[in-house]
């Protein structure tokens, strides 16, 4: 017991040790970049943030499970609306809720164009919501190199004054720690942009393909029983894994 005791305070200490190097890391590289460096770190903070803030919409979601929508879409061209409503409202994900609107209000027999422009609304409202603070991420990505870019040529102006004061008495070693430390800032910028560029392009073709899964199930919502005997379009909804959707009404 008293070795495990002494072990988990030994682990304990080291964790607290390595935070320490690392607050004390970022502080040094912040003394050495100047300001720019510290808008750069509070970018990427915001960027992780958001970053994670969309990860756990996205997983809230279930974006990438379509099958509930298929399975309502499946359910209401075999006549059972009702259970196509529930099985649709019963999911989170964004596109089985829009054909869930939209078969009730083809269950409910209300005009086609007031079901199909209250399913676009919703399904546009839910993309939106999805797309939210993509903003932030572009702007972080694309100014911060430029930050950066602007840090080292202060840096480089800095370190050229230093240059010049000196006179005849040049040392190198002054003109090459100022060009590290003005070169400093690019890396700060850069490894704050790449990675920020590269979530929201990933984040942006989730949020893409689902909208075109959206649009095709709830148009086939519409066009029920129009694929009916053409075993190469009903085959398409079960290319993806999910059940087959073009399976003839009833009485077709």
């Amino acid at each position: 017991m008293a070795e495990n005791s002494e072990a988990v305070a030994a682990s304990a200490g080291l964790s607290v040790e390595a935070g320490g190097v690392a607050v004390q890391r970022v502080l040094e590289g912040i003394q050495v970049g100047g300001p720019v460096v510290a808008i750069l770190i509070a970018m990427s903070v915001a960027a992780v943030a958001v970053a994670l803030a969309k990860l756990w919409q996205f997983a809230g979601s279930r974006i990438g499970d379509l099958r509930p929508a298929y399975e309502a879409l499946s359910l209401y061209q075999v006549g059972r609306s009702e259970a196509a409503v529930d099985r649709g409202l019963a999911s989170p994900n964004p596109v089985a809720q829009t054909v869930a609107r939209a078969i009730h209000g083809q269950w409910r027999g209300l005009p086609e164009d007031k079901v199909r422009e209250e399913a676009l609304r919703f399904g546009g409202d839910a993309l939106e919501a999805l797309r939210s603070r993509f903003r932030l991420l572009e702007v972080i990505g694309t100014l911060a190199p430029l930050l950066g870019l602007f840090g080292t040529v202060l840096g480089m102006i800095e370190a050229f004054q230093q240059l010049e004061a000196a006179g005849n008495r040049v040392n190198p070693a002054v003109l090459s720690g100022g060009i590290w430390e003005a070169l400093l800032t690019t890396a700060v910028g850069l490894a704050v942009a790449i990675p920020t560029v590269a979530l929201l392009n990933w984040f942006e073709r989730r949020v893409d393909r689902l909208a075109h899964e959206m649009d095709s199930v709830v148009t086939r919502v519409f066009t029920t029983g129009f694929f009916a005997g053409f075993e190469g379009e009903a085959s398409n909804g079960s290319a993806r894994g999910y059940p087959g959707v073009y399976a003839a009404a009833p009485g077709e």
